[in-house]
């Protein structure tokens, strides 16, 4: 055994003369000091989000900092997101290696974590173009009024009764119901996924990406699992793939049924058995996509539905003007079709304002540089983790007046596009690597939030004022609200 505790000493004496060299002969981003071995694990808490934030208003909208041995740049103004994901795109346009991806996502195969290359450019271009197209959510229309329709009946005999709802509760399942039928052609009980329960499942799966992994930046301490995640991702990921092969089989035993709308499993089984992919496309790749499409869609618009909400109950003044918006288009004698969602301006501007204090992945997911570079003067190393934290840049006063007040009014004046052209609301990236469900997701939240606020007033239970509405967050892959969302609907239509 001392022979490899021998390799072990040597191998971090000369990590630790390689980092002094860089240091030495590049000009690396400003930042605070960090520790021997560790770097700055130690000045990250419960909300990294919120801990670079406070290291950038010290050191400056770009930080150099190290994690174990891996390099990490951290920007956190829309000038340097600018130059990582549009300027540098091409260098930037990688992943680093996700311990949890490689086990849940298929050798990270899938869309959200694949590293850059032919594979996942054809992917990424054959789910556009077959699953995420705006004819393919179009087809679903149908499918989203049912669904709704279902939530407002139940939250109407809420209504009735004067019922305390969880908000929060209700909107997730909505969600993942509507993904369910898109996704796998049907609904499914939360005990059929797994004994631990659908919604679950998925929130394990969401907090195990996020956890800052040592086996992600030390290497070789994966397999020692000093934290337990190894084992929580193997498990999960026996769970995750027994599901999916379920559904795969029940798909192909019943593919002589002719559907009015495919569900995206038919589509890629159409595509593998087809050959028409022309390039490695097999069963495997089906379900790392299919993974994707389910555990992205699930939660992201559903929390942000849940933010927005939470601010408008908040902020009244706000909500009326919202109510008074859609009233104005609708009446109150008929629910709202997907036809009204594009005459709401003042809908955009408050879920741009959402998006703006509480977006879903505050750091996005991390990019790679694919090779050693030079930005503005600052030596970029290679493999270094290229993190933009979008929570602090929609708090940069410099792009943003009075930041910390939630004010869609903010959107009247400034034409603020939403989908990675400005640079100053990200919340779903730019680039290559920008969320290729953008449309199908602001479809979604636009359509449910809309639904929430014209059929509904909500009351908060026990006598609560708006301000005492805890709005901490909990930390991961998708940043929810700590605590979960009550209200008790009251019911606004005439039928």
């Amino acid at each position: 055994m001392d022979w490899i505790w021998t390799a072990i000493a040597v191998f971090l004496f000369l990590f630790l003369l390689r980092l002094l060299s860089i240091g030495k002969k590049k000009r690396l981003p400003p930042g605070p000091i960090g520790l021997p071995i560790l770097g700055h694990f130690h000045l990250l808490g419960k909300n990294p989000h919120q801990d670079l934030h406070h290291l950038a208003r010290k050191h400056g909208p770009i930080i150099y900092l190290r994690f174990g041995f891996v390099p990490a740049i951290v920007v956190s103004s829309p000038a340097w997101a600018e130059v990582v994901l549009k300027t540098h795109d091409l260098i930037f346009a990688s992943r680093p290696h996700h311990e949890a991806s490689q086990y849940i996502g298929y050798g990270q195969t899938n869309i959200t974590f694949g590293q850059y290359g032919t594979y996942w450019r054809n992917m990424r271009k054959l789910c556009t173009l077959e699953l995420l197209s705006s004819h393919r959510i179009n087809q679903f229309r149908a499918m989203r009024k049912a669904e709704l329709g279902l939530l407002v009946s139940s939250l109407k005999e809420a209504a009735e009764s004067g019922q305390t709802v969880d908000i929060s509760l209700k909107v997730s399942g909505l969600s993942a119901d509507m993904i369910c039928l898109m996704v796998f052609g049907r609904k499914y009980a939360e005990k059929e996924f797994d004994e631990k329960g659908f919604k679950a499942v998925v929130t394990e799966a969401l907090q195990v990406g996020a956890k800052f992994n040592l086996g992600d930046y030390f290497p070789y301490l994966g397999a020692i699992d000093l934290q337990g995640l190894t084992r929580k991702m193997k498990d999960l990921s026996k769970i995750f793939d027994g599901f999916l092969e379920k559904i795969i089989d029940e798909h192909v035993g019943k593919k002589v049924e002719k559907k009015e709308t495919m569900d995206f499993v038919d589509t890629m089984l159409r595509i593998m058995e087809s050959g028409e992919a022309e390039f490695e496309f097999d069963r495997r790749h089906i379900k790392a996509v299919l993974l994707d499409m389910f555990v992205a869609g699930m939660d992201t618009s559903a929390v942000t539905v849940e933010w927005a909400l939470s601010e408008l109950v908040r902020h009244p003044k706000v909500m009326k003007k919202l109510q008074q918006e859609v009233d104005s288009i609708v009446g109150l004698d008929q629910m709202i079709e997907e036809s009204h969602i594009d005459h709401f301006p003042y809908l955009d501007m408050v879920i741009k304002e959402t998006l703006r204090l509480h977006p879903v992945a505050p750091l996005l997911l991390p990019h790679e540089s694919m090779e050693d570079c030079v930005i503005n003067g600052f030596h970029i190393p290679k493999k270094s983790r290229i993190i933009v934290n979008t929570w602090a840049i929609g708090r940069d006063p410099d792009a943003w007046s009075d930041p910390e007040i939630f004010s869609p009014e903010r959107f009247a004046e400034k034409d603020v596009d939403i989908r990675g052209r400005d640079f100053r609301l990200l919340p779903f990236g730019s680039g290559r690597r920008s969320c290729p469900g953008l449309q199908l997701g602001l479809t979604a939240v636009r359509l449910m939030l809309a639904q929430l606020v014209h059929c509904f007033d909500w009351k908060l239970p026990n006598g609560m004022l708006p301000s005492d509405i805890d709005m901490s967050e909990h930390f991961g892959l998708v940043t929810s609200r700590e605590e979960h969302l009550l209200a008790i609907p009251i019911y606004r239509l005439r039928d």
